[in-house]
């Protein structure tokens, strides 16, 4: 962290950055702004011009996770926005594994007037191909492995060199829409607590689940129907939060297939509780001890 420290700037009813605390909190001694556009609740950014002219007037840089670029890329340019820093995943856009899925990797791209403080080496091109350059005094030098990991690299090239300009836009525009339908179809049984226009994703909330059922409970019967459940009690600010984001691969039918399953679970909720309590049924593992598990650990293979 070099000496700085994190300080939390809260959204405000949109669901968006909060522009007034924003602007209180925006010393001299703040380095970085750090956005991701779109927000983990699925909403764009509005007053991203705003946001990043006040940092830059400033003196601050502005840094984006370009986590959800699946609802940008061939449609807007981060540059544009006045985004400084980009690390952009090739998870999820770009096709490769993330997470528990396989190793992540991502390049980081800067605004020209970074260039000289990226680690070393560059690769530069020659009339005789290509070779590594370690002169660059200003660089902060070589940061742990150089090459990252090739072969997620090259799935990725190898999938917008496939689907070309016109098909990243179109992946776009499929997530966008997949989201909104799927939203759409579950508010009236759910608690949207943004209802808006979303981007890639939508967070609903268990909060007023009729006889306590809750999000775990949810995401546990989602198994027995045979979906992989969506990230659960993520973004914080929401209560009991369900992340649901279909991207831009799923076909009509999978997607009508899942909402009529999330209405059926609501209306087990209410009608068999146990059911959905105690869930999931009919997989191998039944519903463990989560505390159990965080308290007792056991980390060993065997």
């Amino acid at each position: 962290m070099c000496g700085f420290t994190t300080i939390t700037v809260h959204s405000n009813e949109k669901g968006q950055v909060n522009i007034e605390e924003l602007k209180k909190e925006l010393t001299k001694d703040i380095a970085a702004i750090m956005l991701t556009i779109p927000n983990t609740l699925g909403i764009f950014e509005e007053q991203i011009l705003e946001i990043t002219k006040l940092c830059h007037d400033n003196g601050s840089l502005v840094y984006m996770d370009g986590a959800n670029m699946n609802a940008l890329v061939g449609i807007a340019k981060p540059g544009d926005m006045g985004v400084d820093v980009l690390h952009l995943n090739l998870h999820k856009t770009f096709s490769t594994p993330h997470g528990c899925g396989g190793p992540g990797s991502g390049p980081v791209g800067v605004k020209g007037f970074l260039k000289d403080y990226l680690p070393l080496p560059e690769m530069e091109k020659t009339d005789k191909g290509y070779k590594l350059d370690y002169k660059n005094k200003k660089s902060i030098g070589k940061v742990r492995a150089f090459y990252g990991n090739f072969g997620v690299l090259v799935k990725a090239y190898s999938y917008i060199k496939s689907i070309g300009a016109d098909g990243l836009r179109q992946v776009a525009e499929n997530a966008v829409l997949n989201a909104n339908y799927i939203k759409e179809k579950l508010k009236r049984y759910y608690k949207l607590p943004y209802d808006r226009l979303c981007k890639h994703e939508f967070v609903l909330s268990d909060e007023g689940m009729p006889n306590g059922v809750t999000t775990t409970d949810i995401a546990k019967r989602l198994l027995d129907y045979g979906f992989h459940p969506p990230t659960i009690y993520f973004p914080l600010i929401v209560h009991g939060a369900i992340m649901i984001e279909p991207n831009e691969t799923e076909s009509l039918e999978t997607l009508n297939e899942f909402a009529d399953t999330m209405i059926k679970i609501r209306e087990e909720a209410e009608k068999q509780p146990d059911l959905v309590k105690n869930a999931p049924s009919t997989t191998p593992v039944k519903r463990l001890d989560a505390v159990k598990a965080a308290r007792e650990p056991n980390l060993r293979y065997k």
